[in-house]
């Protein structure tokens, strides 16, 4: 879209099917696609509605996890409302919208490439989800966001990544702090190595793991913190 047009109304039909909601005011979805560096009359665009559409959808995300995974604690929930609300989820839900081809960018946005281009489709779709919820409501926000998101949230890998990304996300939801490992000893030939890591997150006991490599004693210092605060079952070591 250039920076001067709004939505035409064959786009919007489309993109309102995607979505599963016909807006009662068109403003509001063609504000949720408009980049602050696009220059239209009115001047509006996406910043404020990507604050609340961020608030709306961790909240319906939390509910769901809650009720989908009934047994699992909170450590493990915290991991996978972080993954389905991360950037990069809600860049995916861009994509498969297409949204690419209805955000307003002025023509420095439209060089970005890479992650900065990543967060601008995400930034839209938490924009669009405030949008959905102030024109429609949250029930009608809560089956927009199952309809992209649940499929996500219930793969059997939503919470199995490796060990120190998912320590790491763990710890800032819990505590707000970045775990820390130090390399407490190195024995062994050259050939064959030992090293001996300890991972400290503040406020709960650590760990140690020992390996070939750093790296890899990090990791299991990283399940074995995981698993001893329930995070991961033991069946979920090396995954």
């Amino acid at each position: 879209m250039s920076k001067a047009q709004t939505l035409s109304a064959t786009d919007r039909a489309k993109l309102e099917s995607l979505i599963g909601h016909d807006f009662a005011e068109k403003e509001r979805l063609d504000r949720a696609l408009t980049h602050a560096s696009a220059r239209t009359e009115k001047g509006g665009n996406y910043e404020r509605l990507e604050f609340l559409g961020d608030r709306v959808l961790g909240l319906c995300i939390a509910e769901l996890l809650f009720r989908t995974f009934g047994a699992a604690a909170e450590g493990e929930l915290s991991v996978r409302l972080n993954q389905l609300v991360s950037a990069e989820t809600c860049a995916a839900v861009a994509d498969e919208l297409n949204l690419h081809l209805y955000i307003r960018t002025g023509a420095d946005v439209k060089k970005l490439t890479g992650k900065r281009m990543m967060n601008v489709r995400a930034d839209v779709v938490e924009s669009l989800i405030a949008a959905i919820y102030l024109d429609g409501g949250l029930e009608v926000a809560r089956r927009f966001i199952l309809r992209y998101w649940q499929g996500r949230a219930v793969r059997a890998d939503g919470a199995k990544r490796d060990a120190k990304t998912e320590l790491q996300e763990w710890s800032h939801a819990k505590f707000g702090v970045t775990p820390i490992y130090r390399v407490d000893e190195r024995s062994g030939p050259d050939h064959d190595p030992r090293f001996k890591v300890t991972v400290e997150v503040a406020g709960i006991k650590p760990e140690t793991g020992v390996e070939r490599s750093k790296r890899a004693a990090e990791q299991v210092a990283a399940t074995k913190m995981l698993e001893r605060e329930g995070i991961w079952q033991q069946s979920s070591a090396g995954n």
